[in-house]
């Protein structure tokens, strides 16, 4: 018989492609994900990878093994599942996964009347900007910005979130203006989009994905930033800027696993994450 946990970790590394992808998700070191796939090729007495200097790569033994695995997988996390959505109550860990900016100013200030309506009830709150897996249980409540798409997953709209342009007074003094905007990883994003019609030839003197940082900096006068009206409006440092054509407004999506939905604690939560909005 093989280890379970030898697979697991070799069935993430398969889907991840390399042994430190595969280490930060399991929170481990490379050394013991190496370890464990060496382990399981001595259960098997099975060549699962072919290791070479800079990198290890499936061997087709490798490949039906991991797809394998993979099943094998998903039917542990559907146990899971079934298992916690059973549970009576509303008791226990509720793990939410958000954007941070909504996490920190929306969501964390909120959760006192959480813990005072059910003070047995726990929330791990992340501030995510990644595609967190509701499959695989990386979170068990996930809001975005765009409409996830996973299979097995129930969706609602709960809110649209507009967005302005802000800036302080004294800079807007200022007689030549420059932008904030984000990394080049988000220019696809309707927010940078936005930023960069209405900016034309003016120059980009800040990029972050952070918009906290985003924030901090227009309040300085580095700038100016695009920023949800929940988080410039809430700034007295900042003024909100006139803007050319349409407004921009992002929608807010809430998404829980079919599995969990009817779980009490979990309606509770999302019934809170709700009134966030």
């Amino acid at each position: 018989m093989f280890d379970w946990e030898d697979l697991r970790h070799f069935t993430v590394f398969a889907q991840e492609k390399s042994l430190s992808a595969a280490a930060r998700l399991l929170n481990v070191d490379h050394a013991t994900v190496a370890r464990r796939v060496a382990a399981l090729e001595e259960s098997l007495q099975l060549k699962l990878v072919d290791r070479r200097p800079r990198a290890y790569f499936l061997t087709s033994d490798g490949e039906r093994i991991a797809e394998l695995g993979k099943r094998m997988e998903l039917e542990s996390l559907a146990v899971q599942r079934t298992a916690s959505a059973g549970q009576a109550g509303i008791a226990g860990t509720v793990s939410v996964s958000a954007p941070p900016a909504m996490a920190a100013a929306l969501i964390a200030p909120r959760l006192v009347e959480l813990r005072a309506a059910h003070p047995d009830l726990h929330v791990r709150l992340d501030g995510d900007t990644r595609n967190v897996s509701l499959v695989r249980r990386e979170a068990d409540i996930v809001i975005r910005l765009s409409r996830p798409q996973d299979h097995d997953v129930v969706v609602r709209k709960i809110a649209a979130v507009p967005f302005s342009f802000y800036a302080t007074r004294a800079y807007l003094k200022k007689k030549d203006r420059a932008y904030i905007a984000y990394d080049t990883s988000m220019d696809e994003t309707p927010q940078q989009i936005w930023l960069q019609n209405e900016a034309g030839d003016a120059p980009i003197v800040l990029r972050s994905n952070d918009l906290a940082v985003q924030a901090s900096a227009a309040a300085a006068g580095v700038g100016i930033a695009v920023l949800p009206d929940f988080m410039g409006g809430a700034d007295a440092r900042l003024v909100r800027l006139p803007h050319r054509g349409e407004a921009l407004k992002r929608e807010v999506w809430i998404a829980v696993h079919d599995d969990l939905r009817r779980a009490p604690r979990i309606q509770v939560v999302m019934a809170f994450l709700a009134a966030c909005f």
